[in-house]
């Protein structure tokens, strides 16, 4: 038998951030130099020129540029009235840093589970879980895809609890023709350089329709300032530097044809997978609109347990990831151990079989190579190499 290719060799990575620059090294350096010349680094043209475009491409009034995705839920969570000895309905299956924004505050994040078909929060698992300290639901669009906001707007507005949208996962993806950021009271953005919309280092942001949200936000981000040298309350040090903001500018010109690009390789994936048995692949209900951060499967698992296996006994998934990597295949778990699960949360007593559909989504998922810069060779050799790690 023929020995499997190396991985230092041909290796397709989860994502190509080089081969993006190359497209666009001439723009973002001509935007780098306007910066340095100048020489006005933080709150400054470009931020606010971008703070315009972002709040208009998700069809909001205000943006404010923060430093990150995380300081964006810290201080969205924040101005919404969340504080110590309050309580936030958060999903089990996100990224820590859903959870651990609401732990800075002082407050605890109450879990709740998520929808098989889209690892979204279920609405449907939300009331039972308000209690007279809840402050905020955030709704996470994990993945590229957007939560089911009219119920859970819904509920919202019955107990009179603002909805916060971690959106740092799907910038421009739509919910029934409105885009995600834009139904809850506030939407956090990361720019994180993986995201779809990704700076150089780590930037942020806020958009919201609320006009007094925003000009609050605006002086949290800047220590509490209301005046120069002048603060009303304690605040952050959060703003989005210049440089950064210049090279999203740039970035989001290209955004339309960098997402039409993920969406036409999620379709060619569809096609190439759809008969692989053993997988599920990803799923887009009516009325909602993908634009694909991560492409992932669900890869069938062993029954029981929610934490990766440390010893025999492992997961489909991690046998198929390992086979992968011996081929030159990167792919990625995303997310391993549900929030409930984590140690940071140990105190909270949260154990095996409290979700059960996020714990069997942590056991399942495997998210597979996807960026615009793809090649058809390089999609096809993905799904081909799936197709031989599948085996038993």
């Amino acid at each position: 038998m023929a020995a499997p290719p190396s991985p230092a060799t041909n290796t397709i990575p989860m994502l190509d951030l080089r081969a993006q620059f190359d497209s666009i090294a001439s723009e973002i350096r001509a935007a780098v130099e306007e910066v340095l010349t100048a020489q006005q680094f933080v709150l400054g043209p470009q931020g606010e020129a971008l703070e315009r475009e972002i709040a208009a491409a998700c069809g909001v009034r205000h943006g404010i540029g923060l430093a990150s995705g995380t300081e964006a839920l810290e201080l969205g969570l924040h101005a919404c009235g969340v504080k110590a000895g309050g309580e936030v309905i958060v999903p089990a299956f996100t990224f820590i840093a859903t959870g651990s924004a609401v732990s800075a505050l002082g407050a605890r994040p109450v879990f709740a589970d998520v929808e098989p078909a889209t690892f979204n929060l279920d609405p449907d698992q939300i009331e039972s879980r308000i209690t007279p300290r809840t402050r905020a639901i955030v709704a996470v669009h994990l993945f590229g895809l957007s939560a089911d906001m009219d119920p859970i707007v819904a509920i919202g507005e019955k107990h009179g609890i603002p909805v916060v949208e971690d959106n740092a996962q799907s910038f421009g993806a739509t919910y029934r023709g409105r885009k995600t950021g834009s139904m809850g009271r506030l939407g956090c953005l990361s720019f994180y350089p993986s995201k779809n919309l990704g700076a150089y280092g780590d930037a942020g942001m806020i958009v919201t329709n609320d006009d007094t949200l925003a000009a609050r936000l605006r002086s949290l981000r800047n220590h509490g300032q209301t005046a120069q040298y002048l603060s009303v309350e304690r605040g952050w040090n959060s703003r989005l530097d210049e440089l950064q903001a210049a090279i999203l500018r740039i970035k989001l010109g290209h955004m339309a044809e960098w997402t039409a690009a993920r969406q036409a390789h999620a379709r060619r994936y569809d096609s190439l997978l759809a008969d692989l048995p053993g997988i599920t692949l990803p799923r887009v209900p009516p009325g909602r609109e993908h634009v694909y951060y991560l492409y992932t499967i669900r890869v069938a698992g062993r029954p029981g347990g929610a934490a990766r296996p440390t010893g025999g006994n492992e997961l489909r998934s991690d046998i198929v990831q390992q086979r992968l990597k011996e081929r030159g295949v990167a792919s990625v778990v995303y997310y391993p151990v549900p929030l409930h699960l984590q140690p940071l949360y140990a105190l909270l007593g949260g154990k095996p079989g409290d979700f059960r559909v996020s714990e069997r989504a942590a056991r399942e998922v495997l998210s597979i190579p996807i960026y615009p810069e793809m090649t058809a060779e390089q999609i096809e050799r993905v799904a081909e190499e799936l197709r031989k790690a599948m085996r038993p």
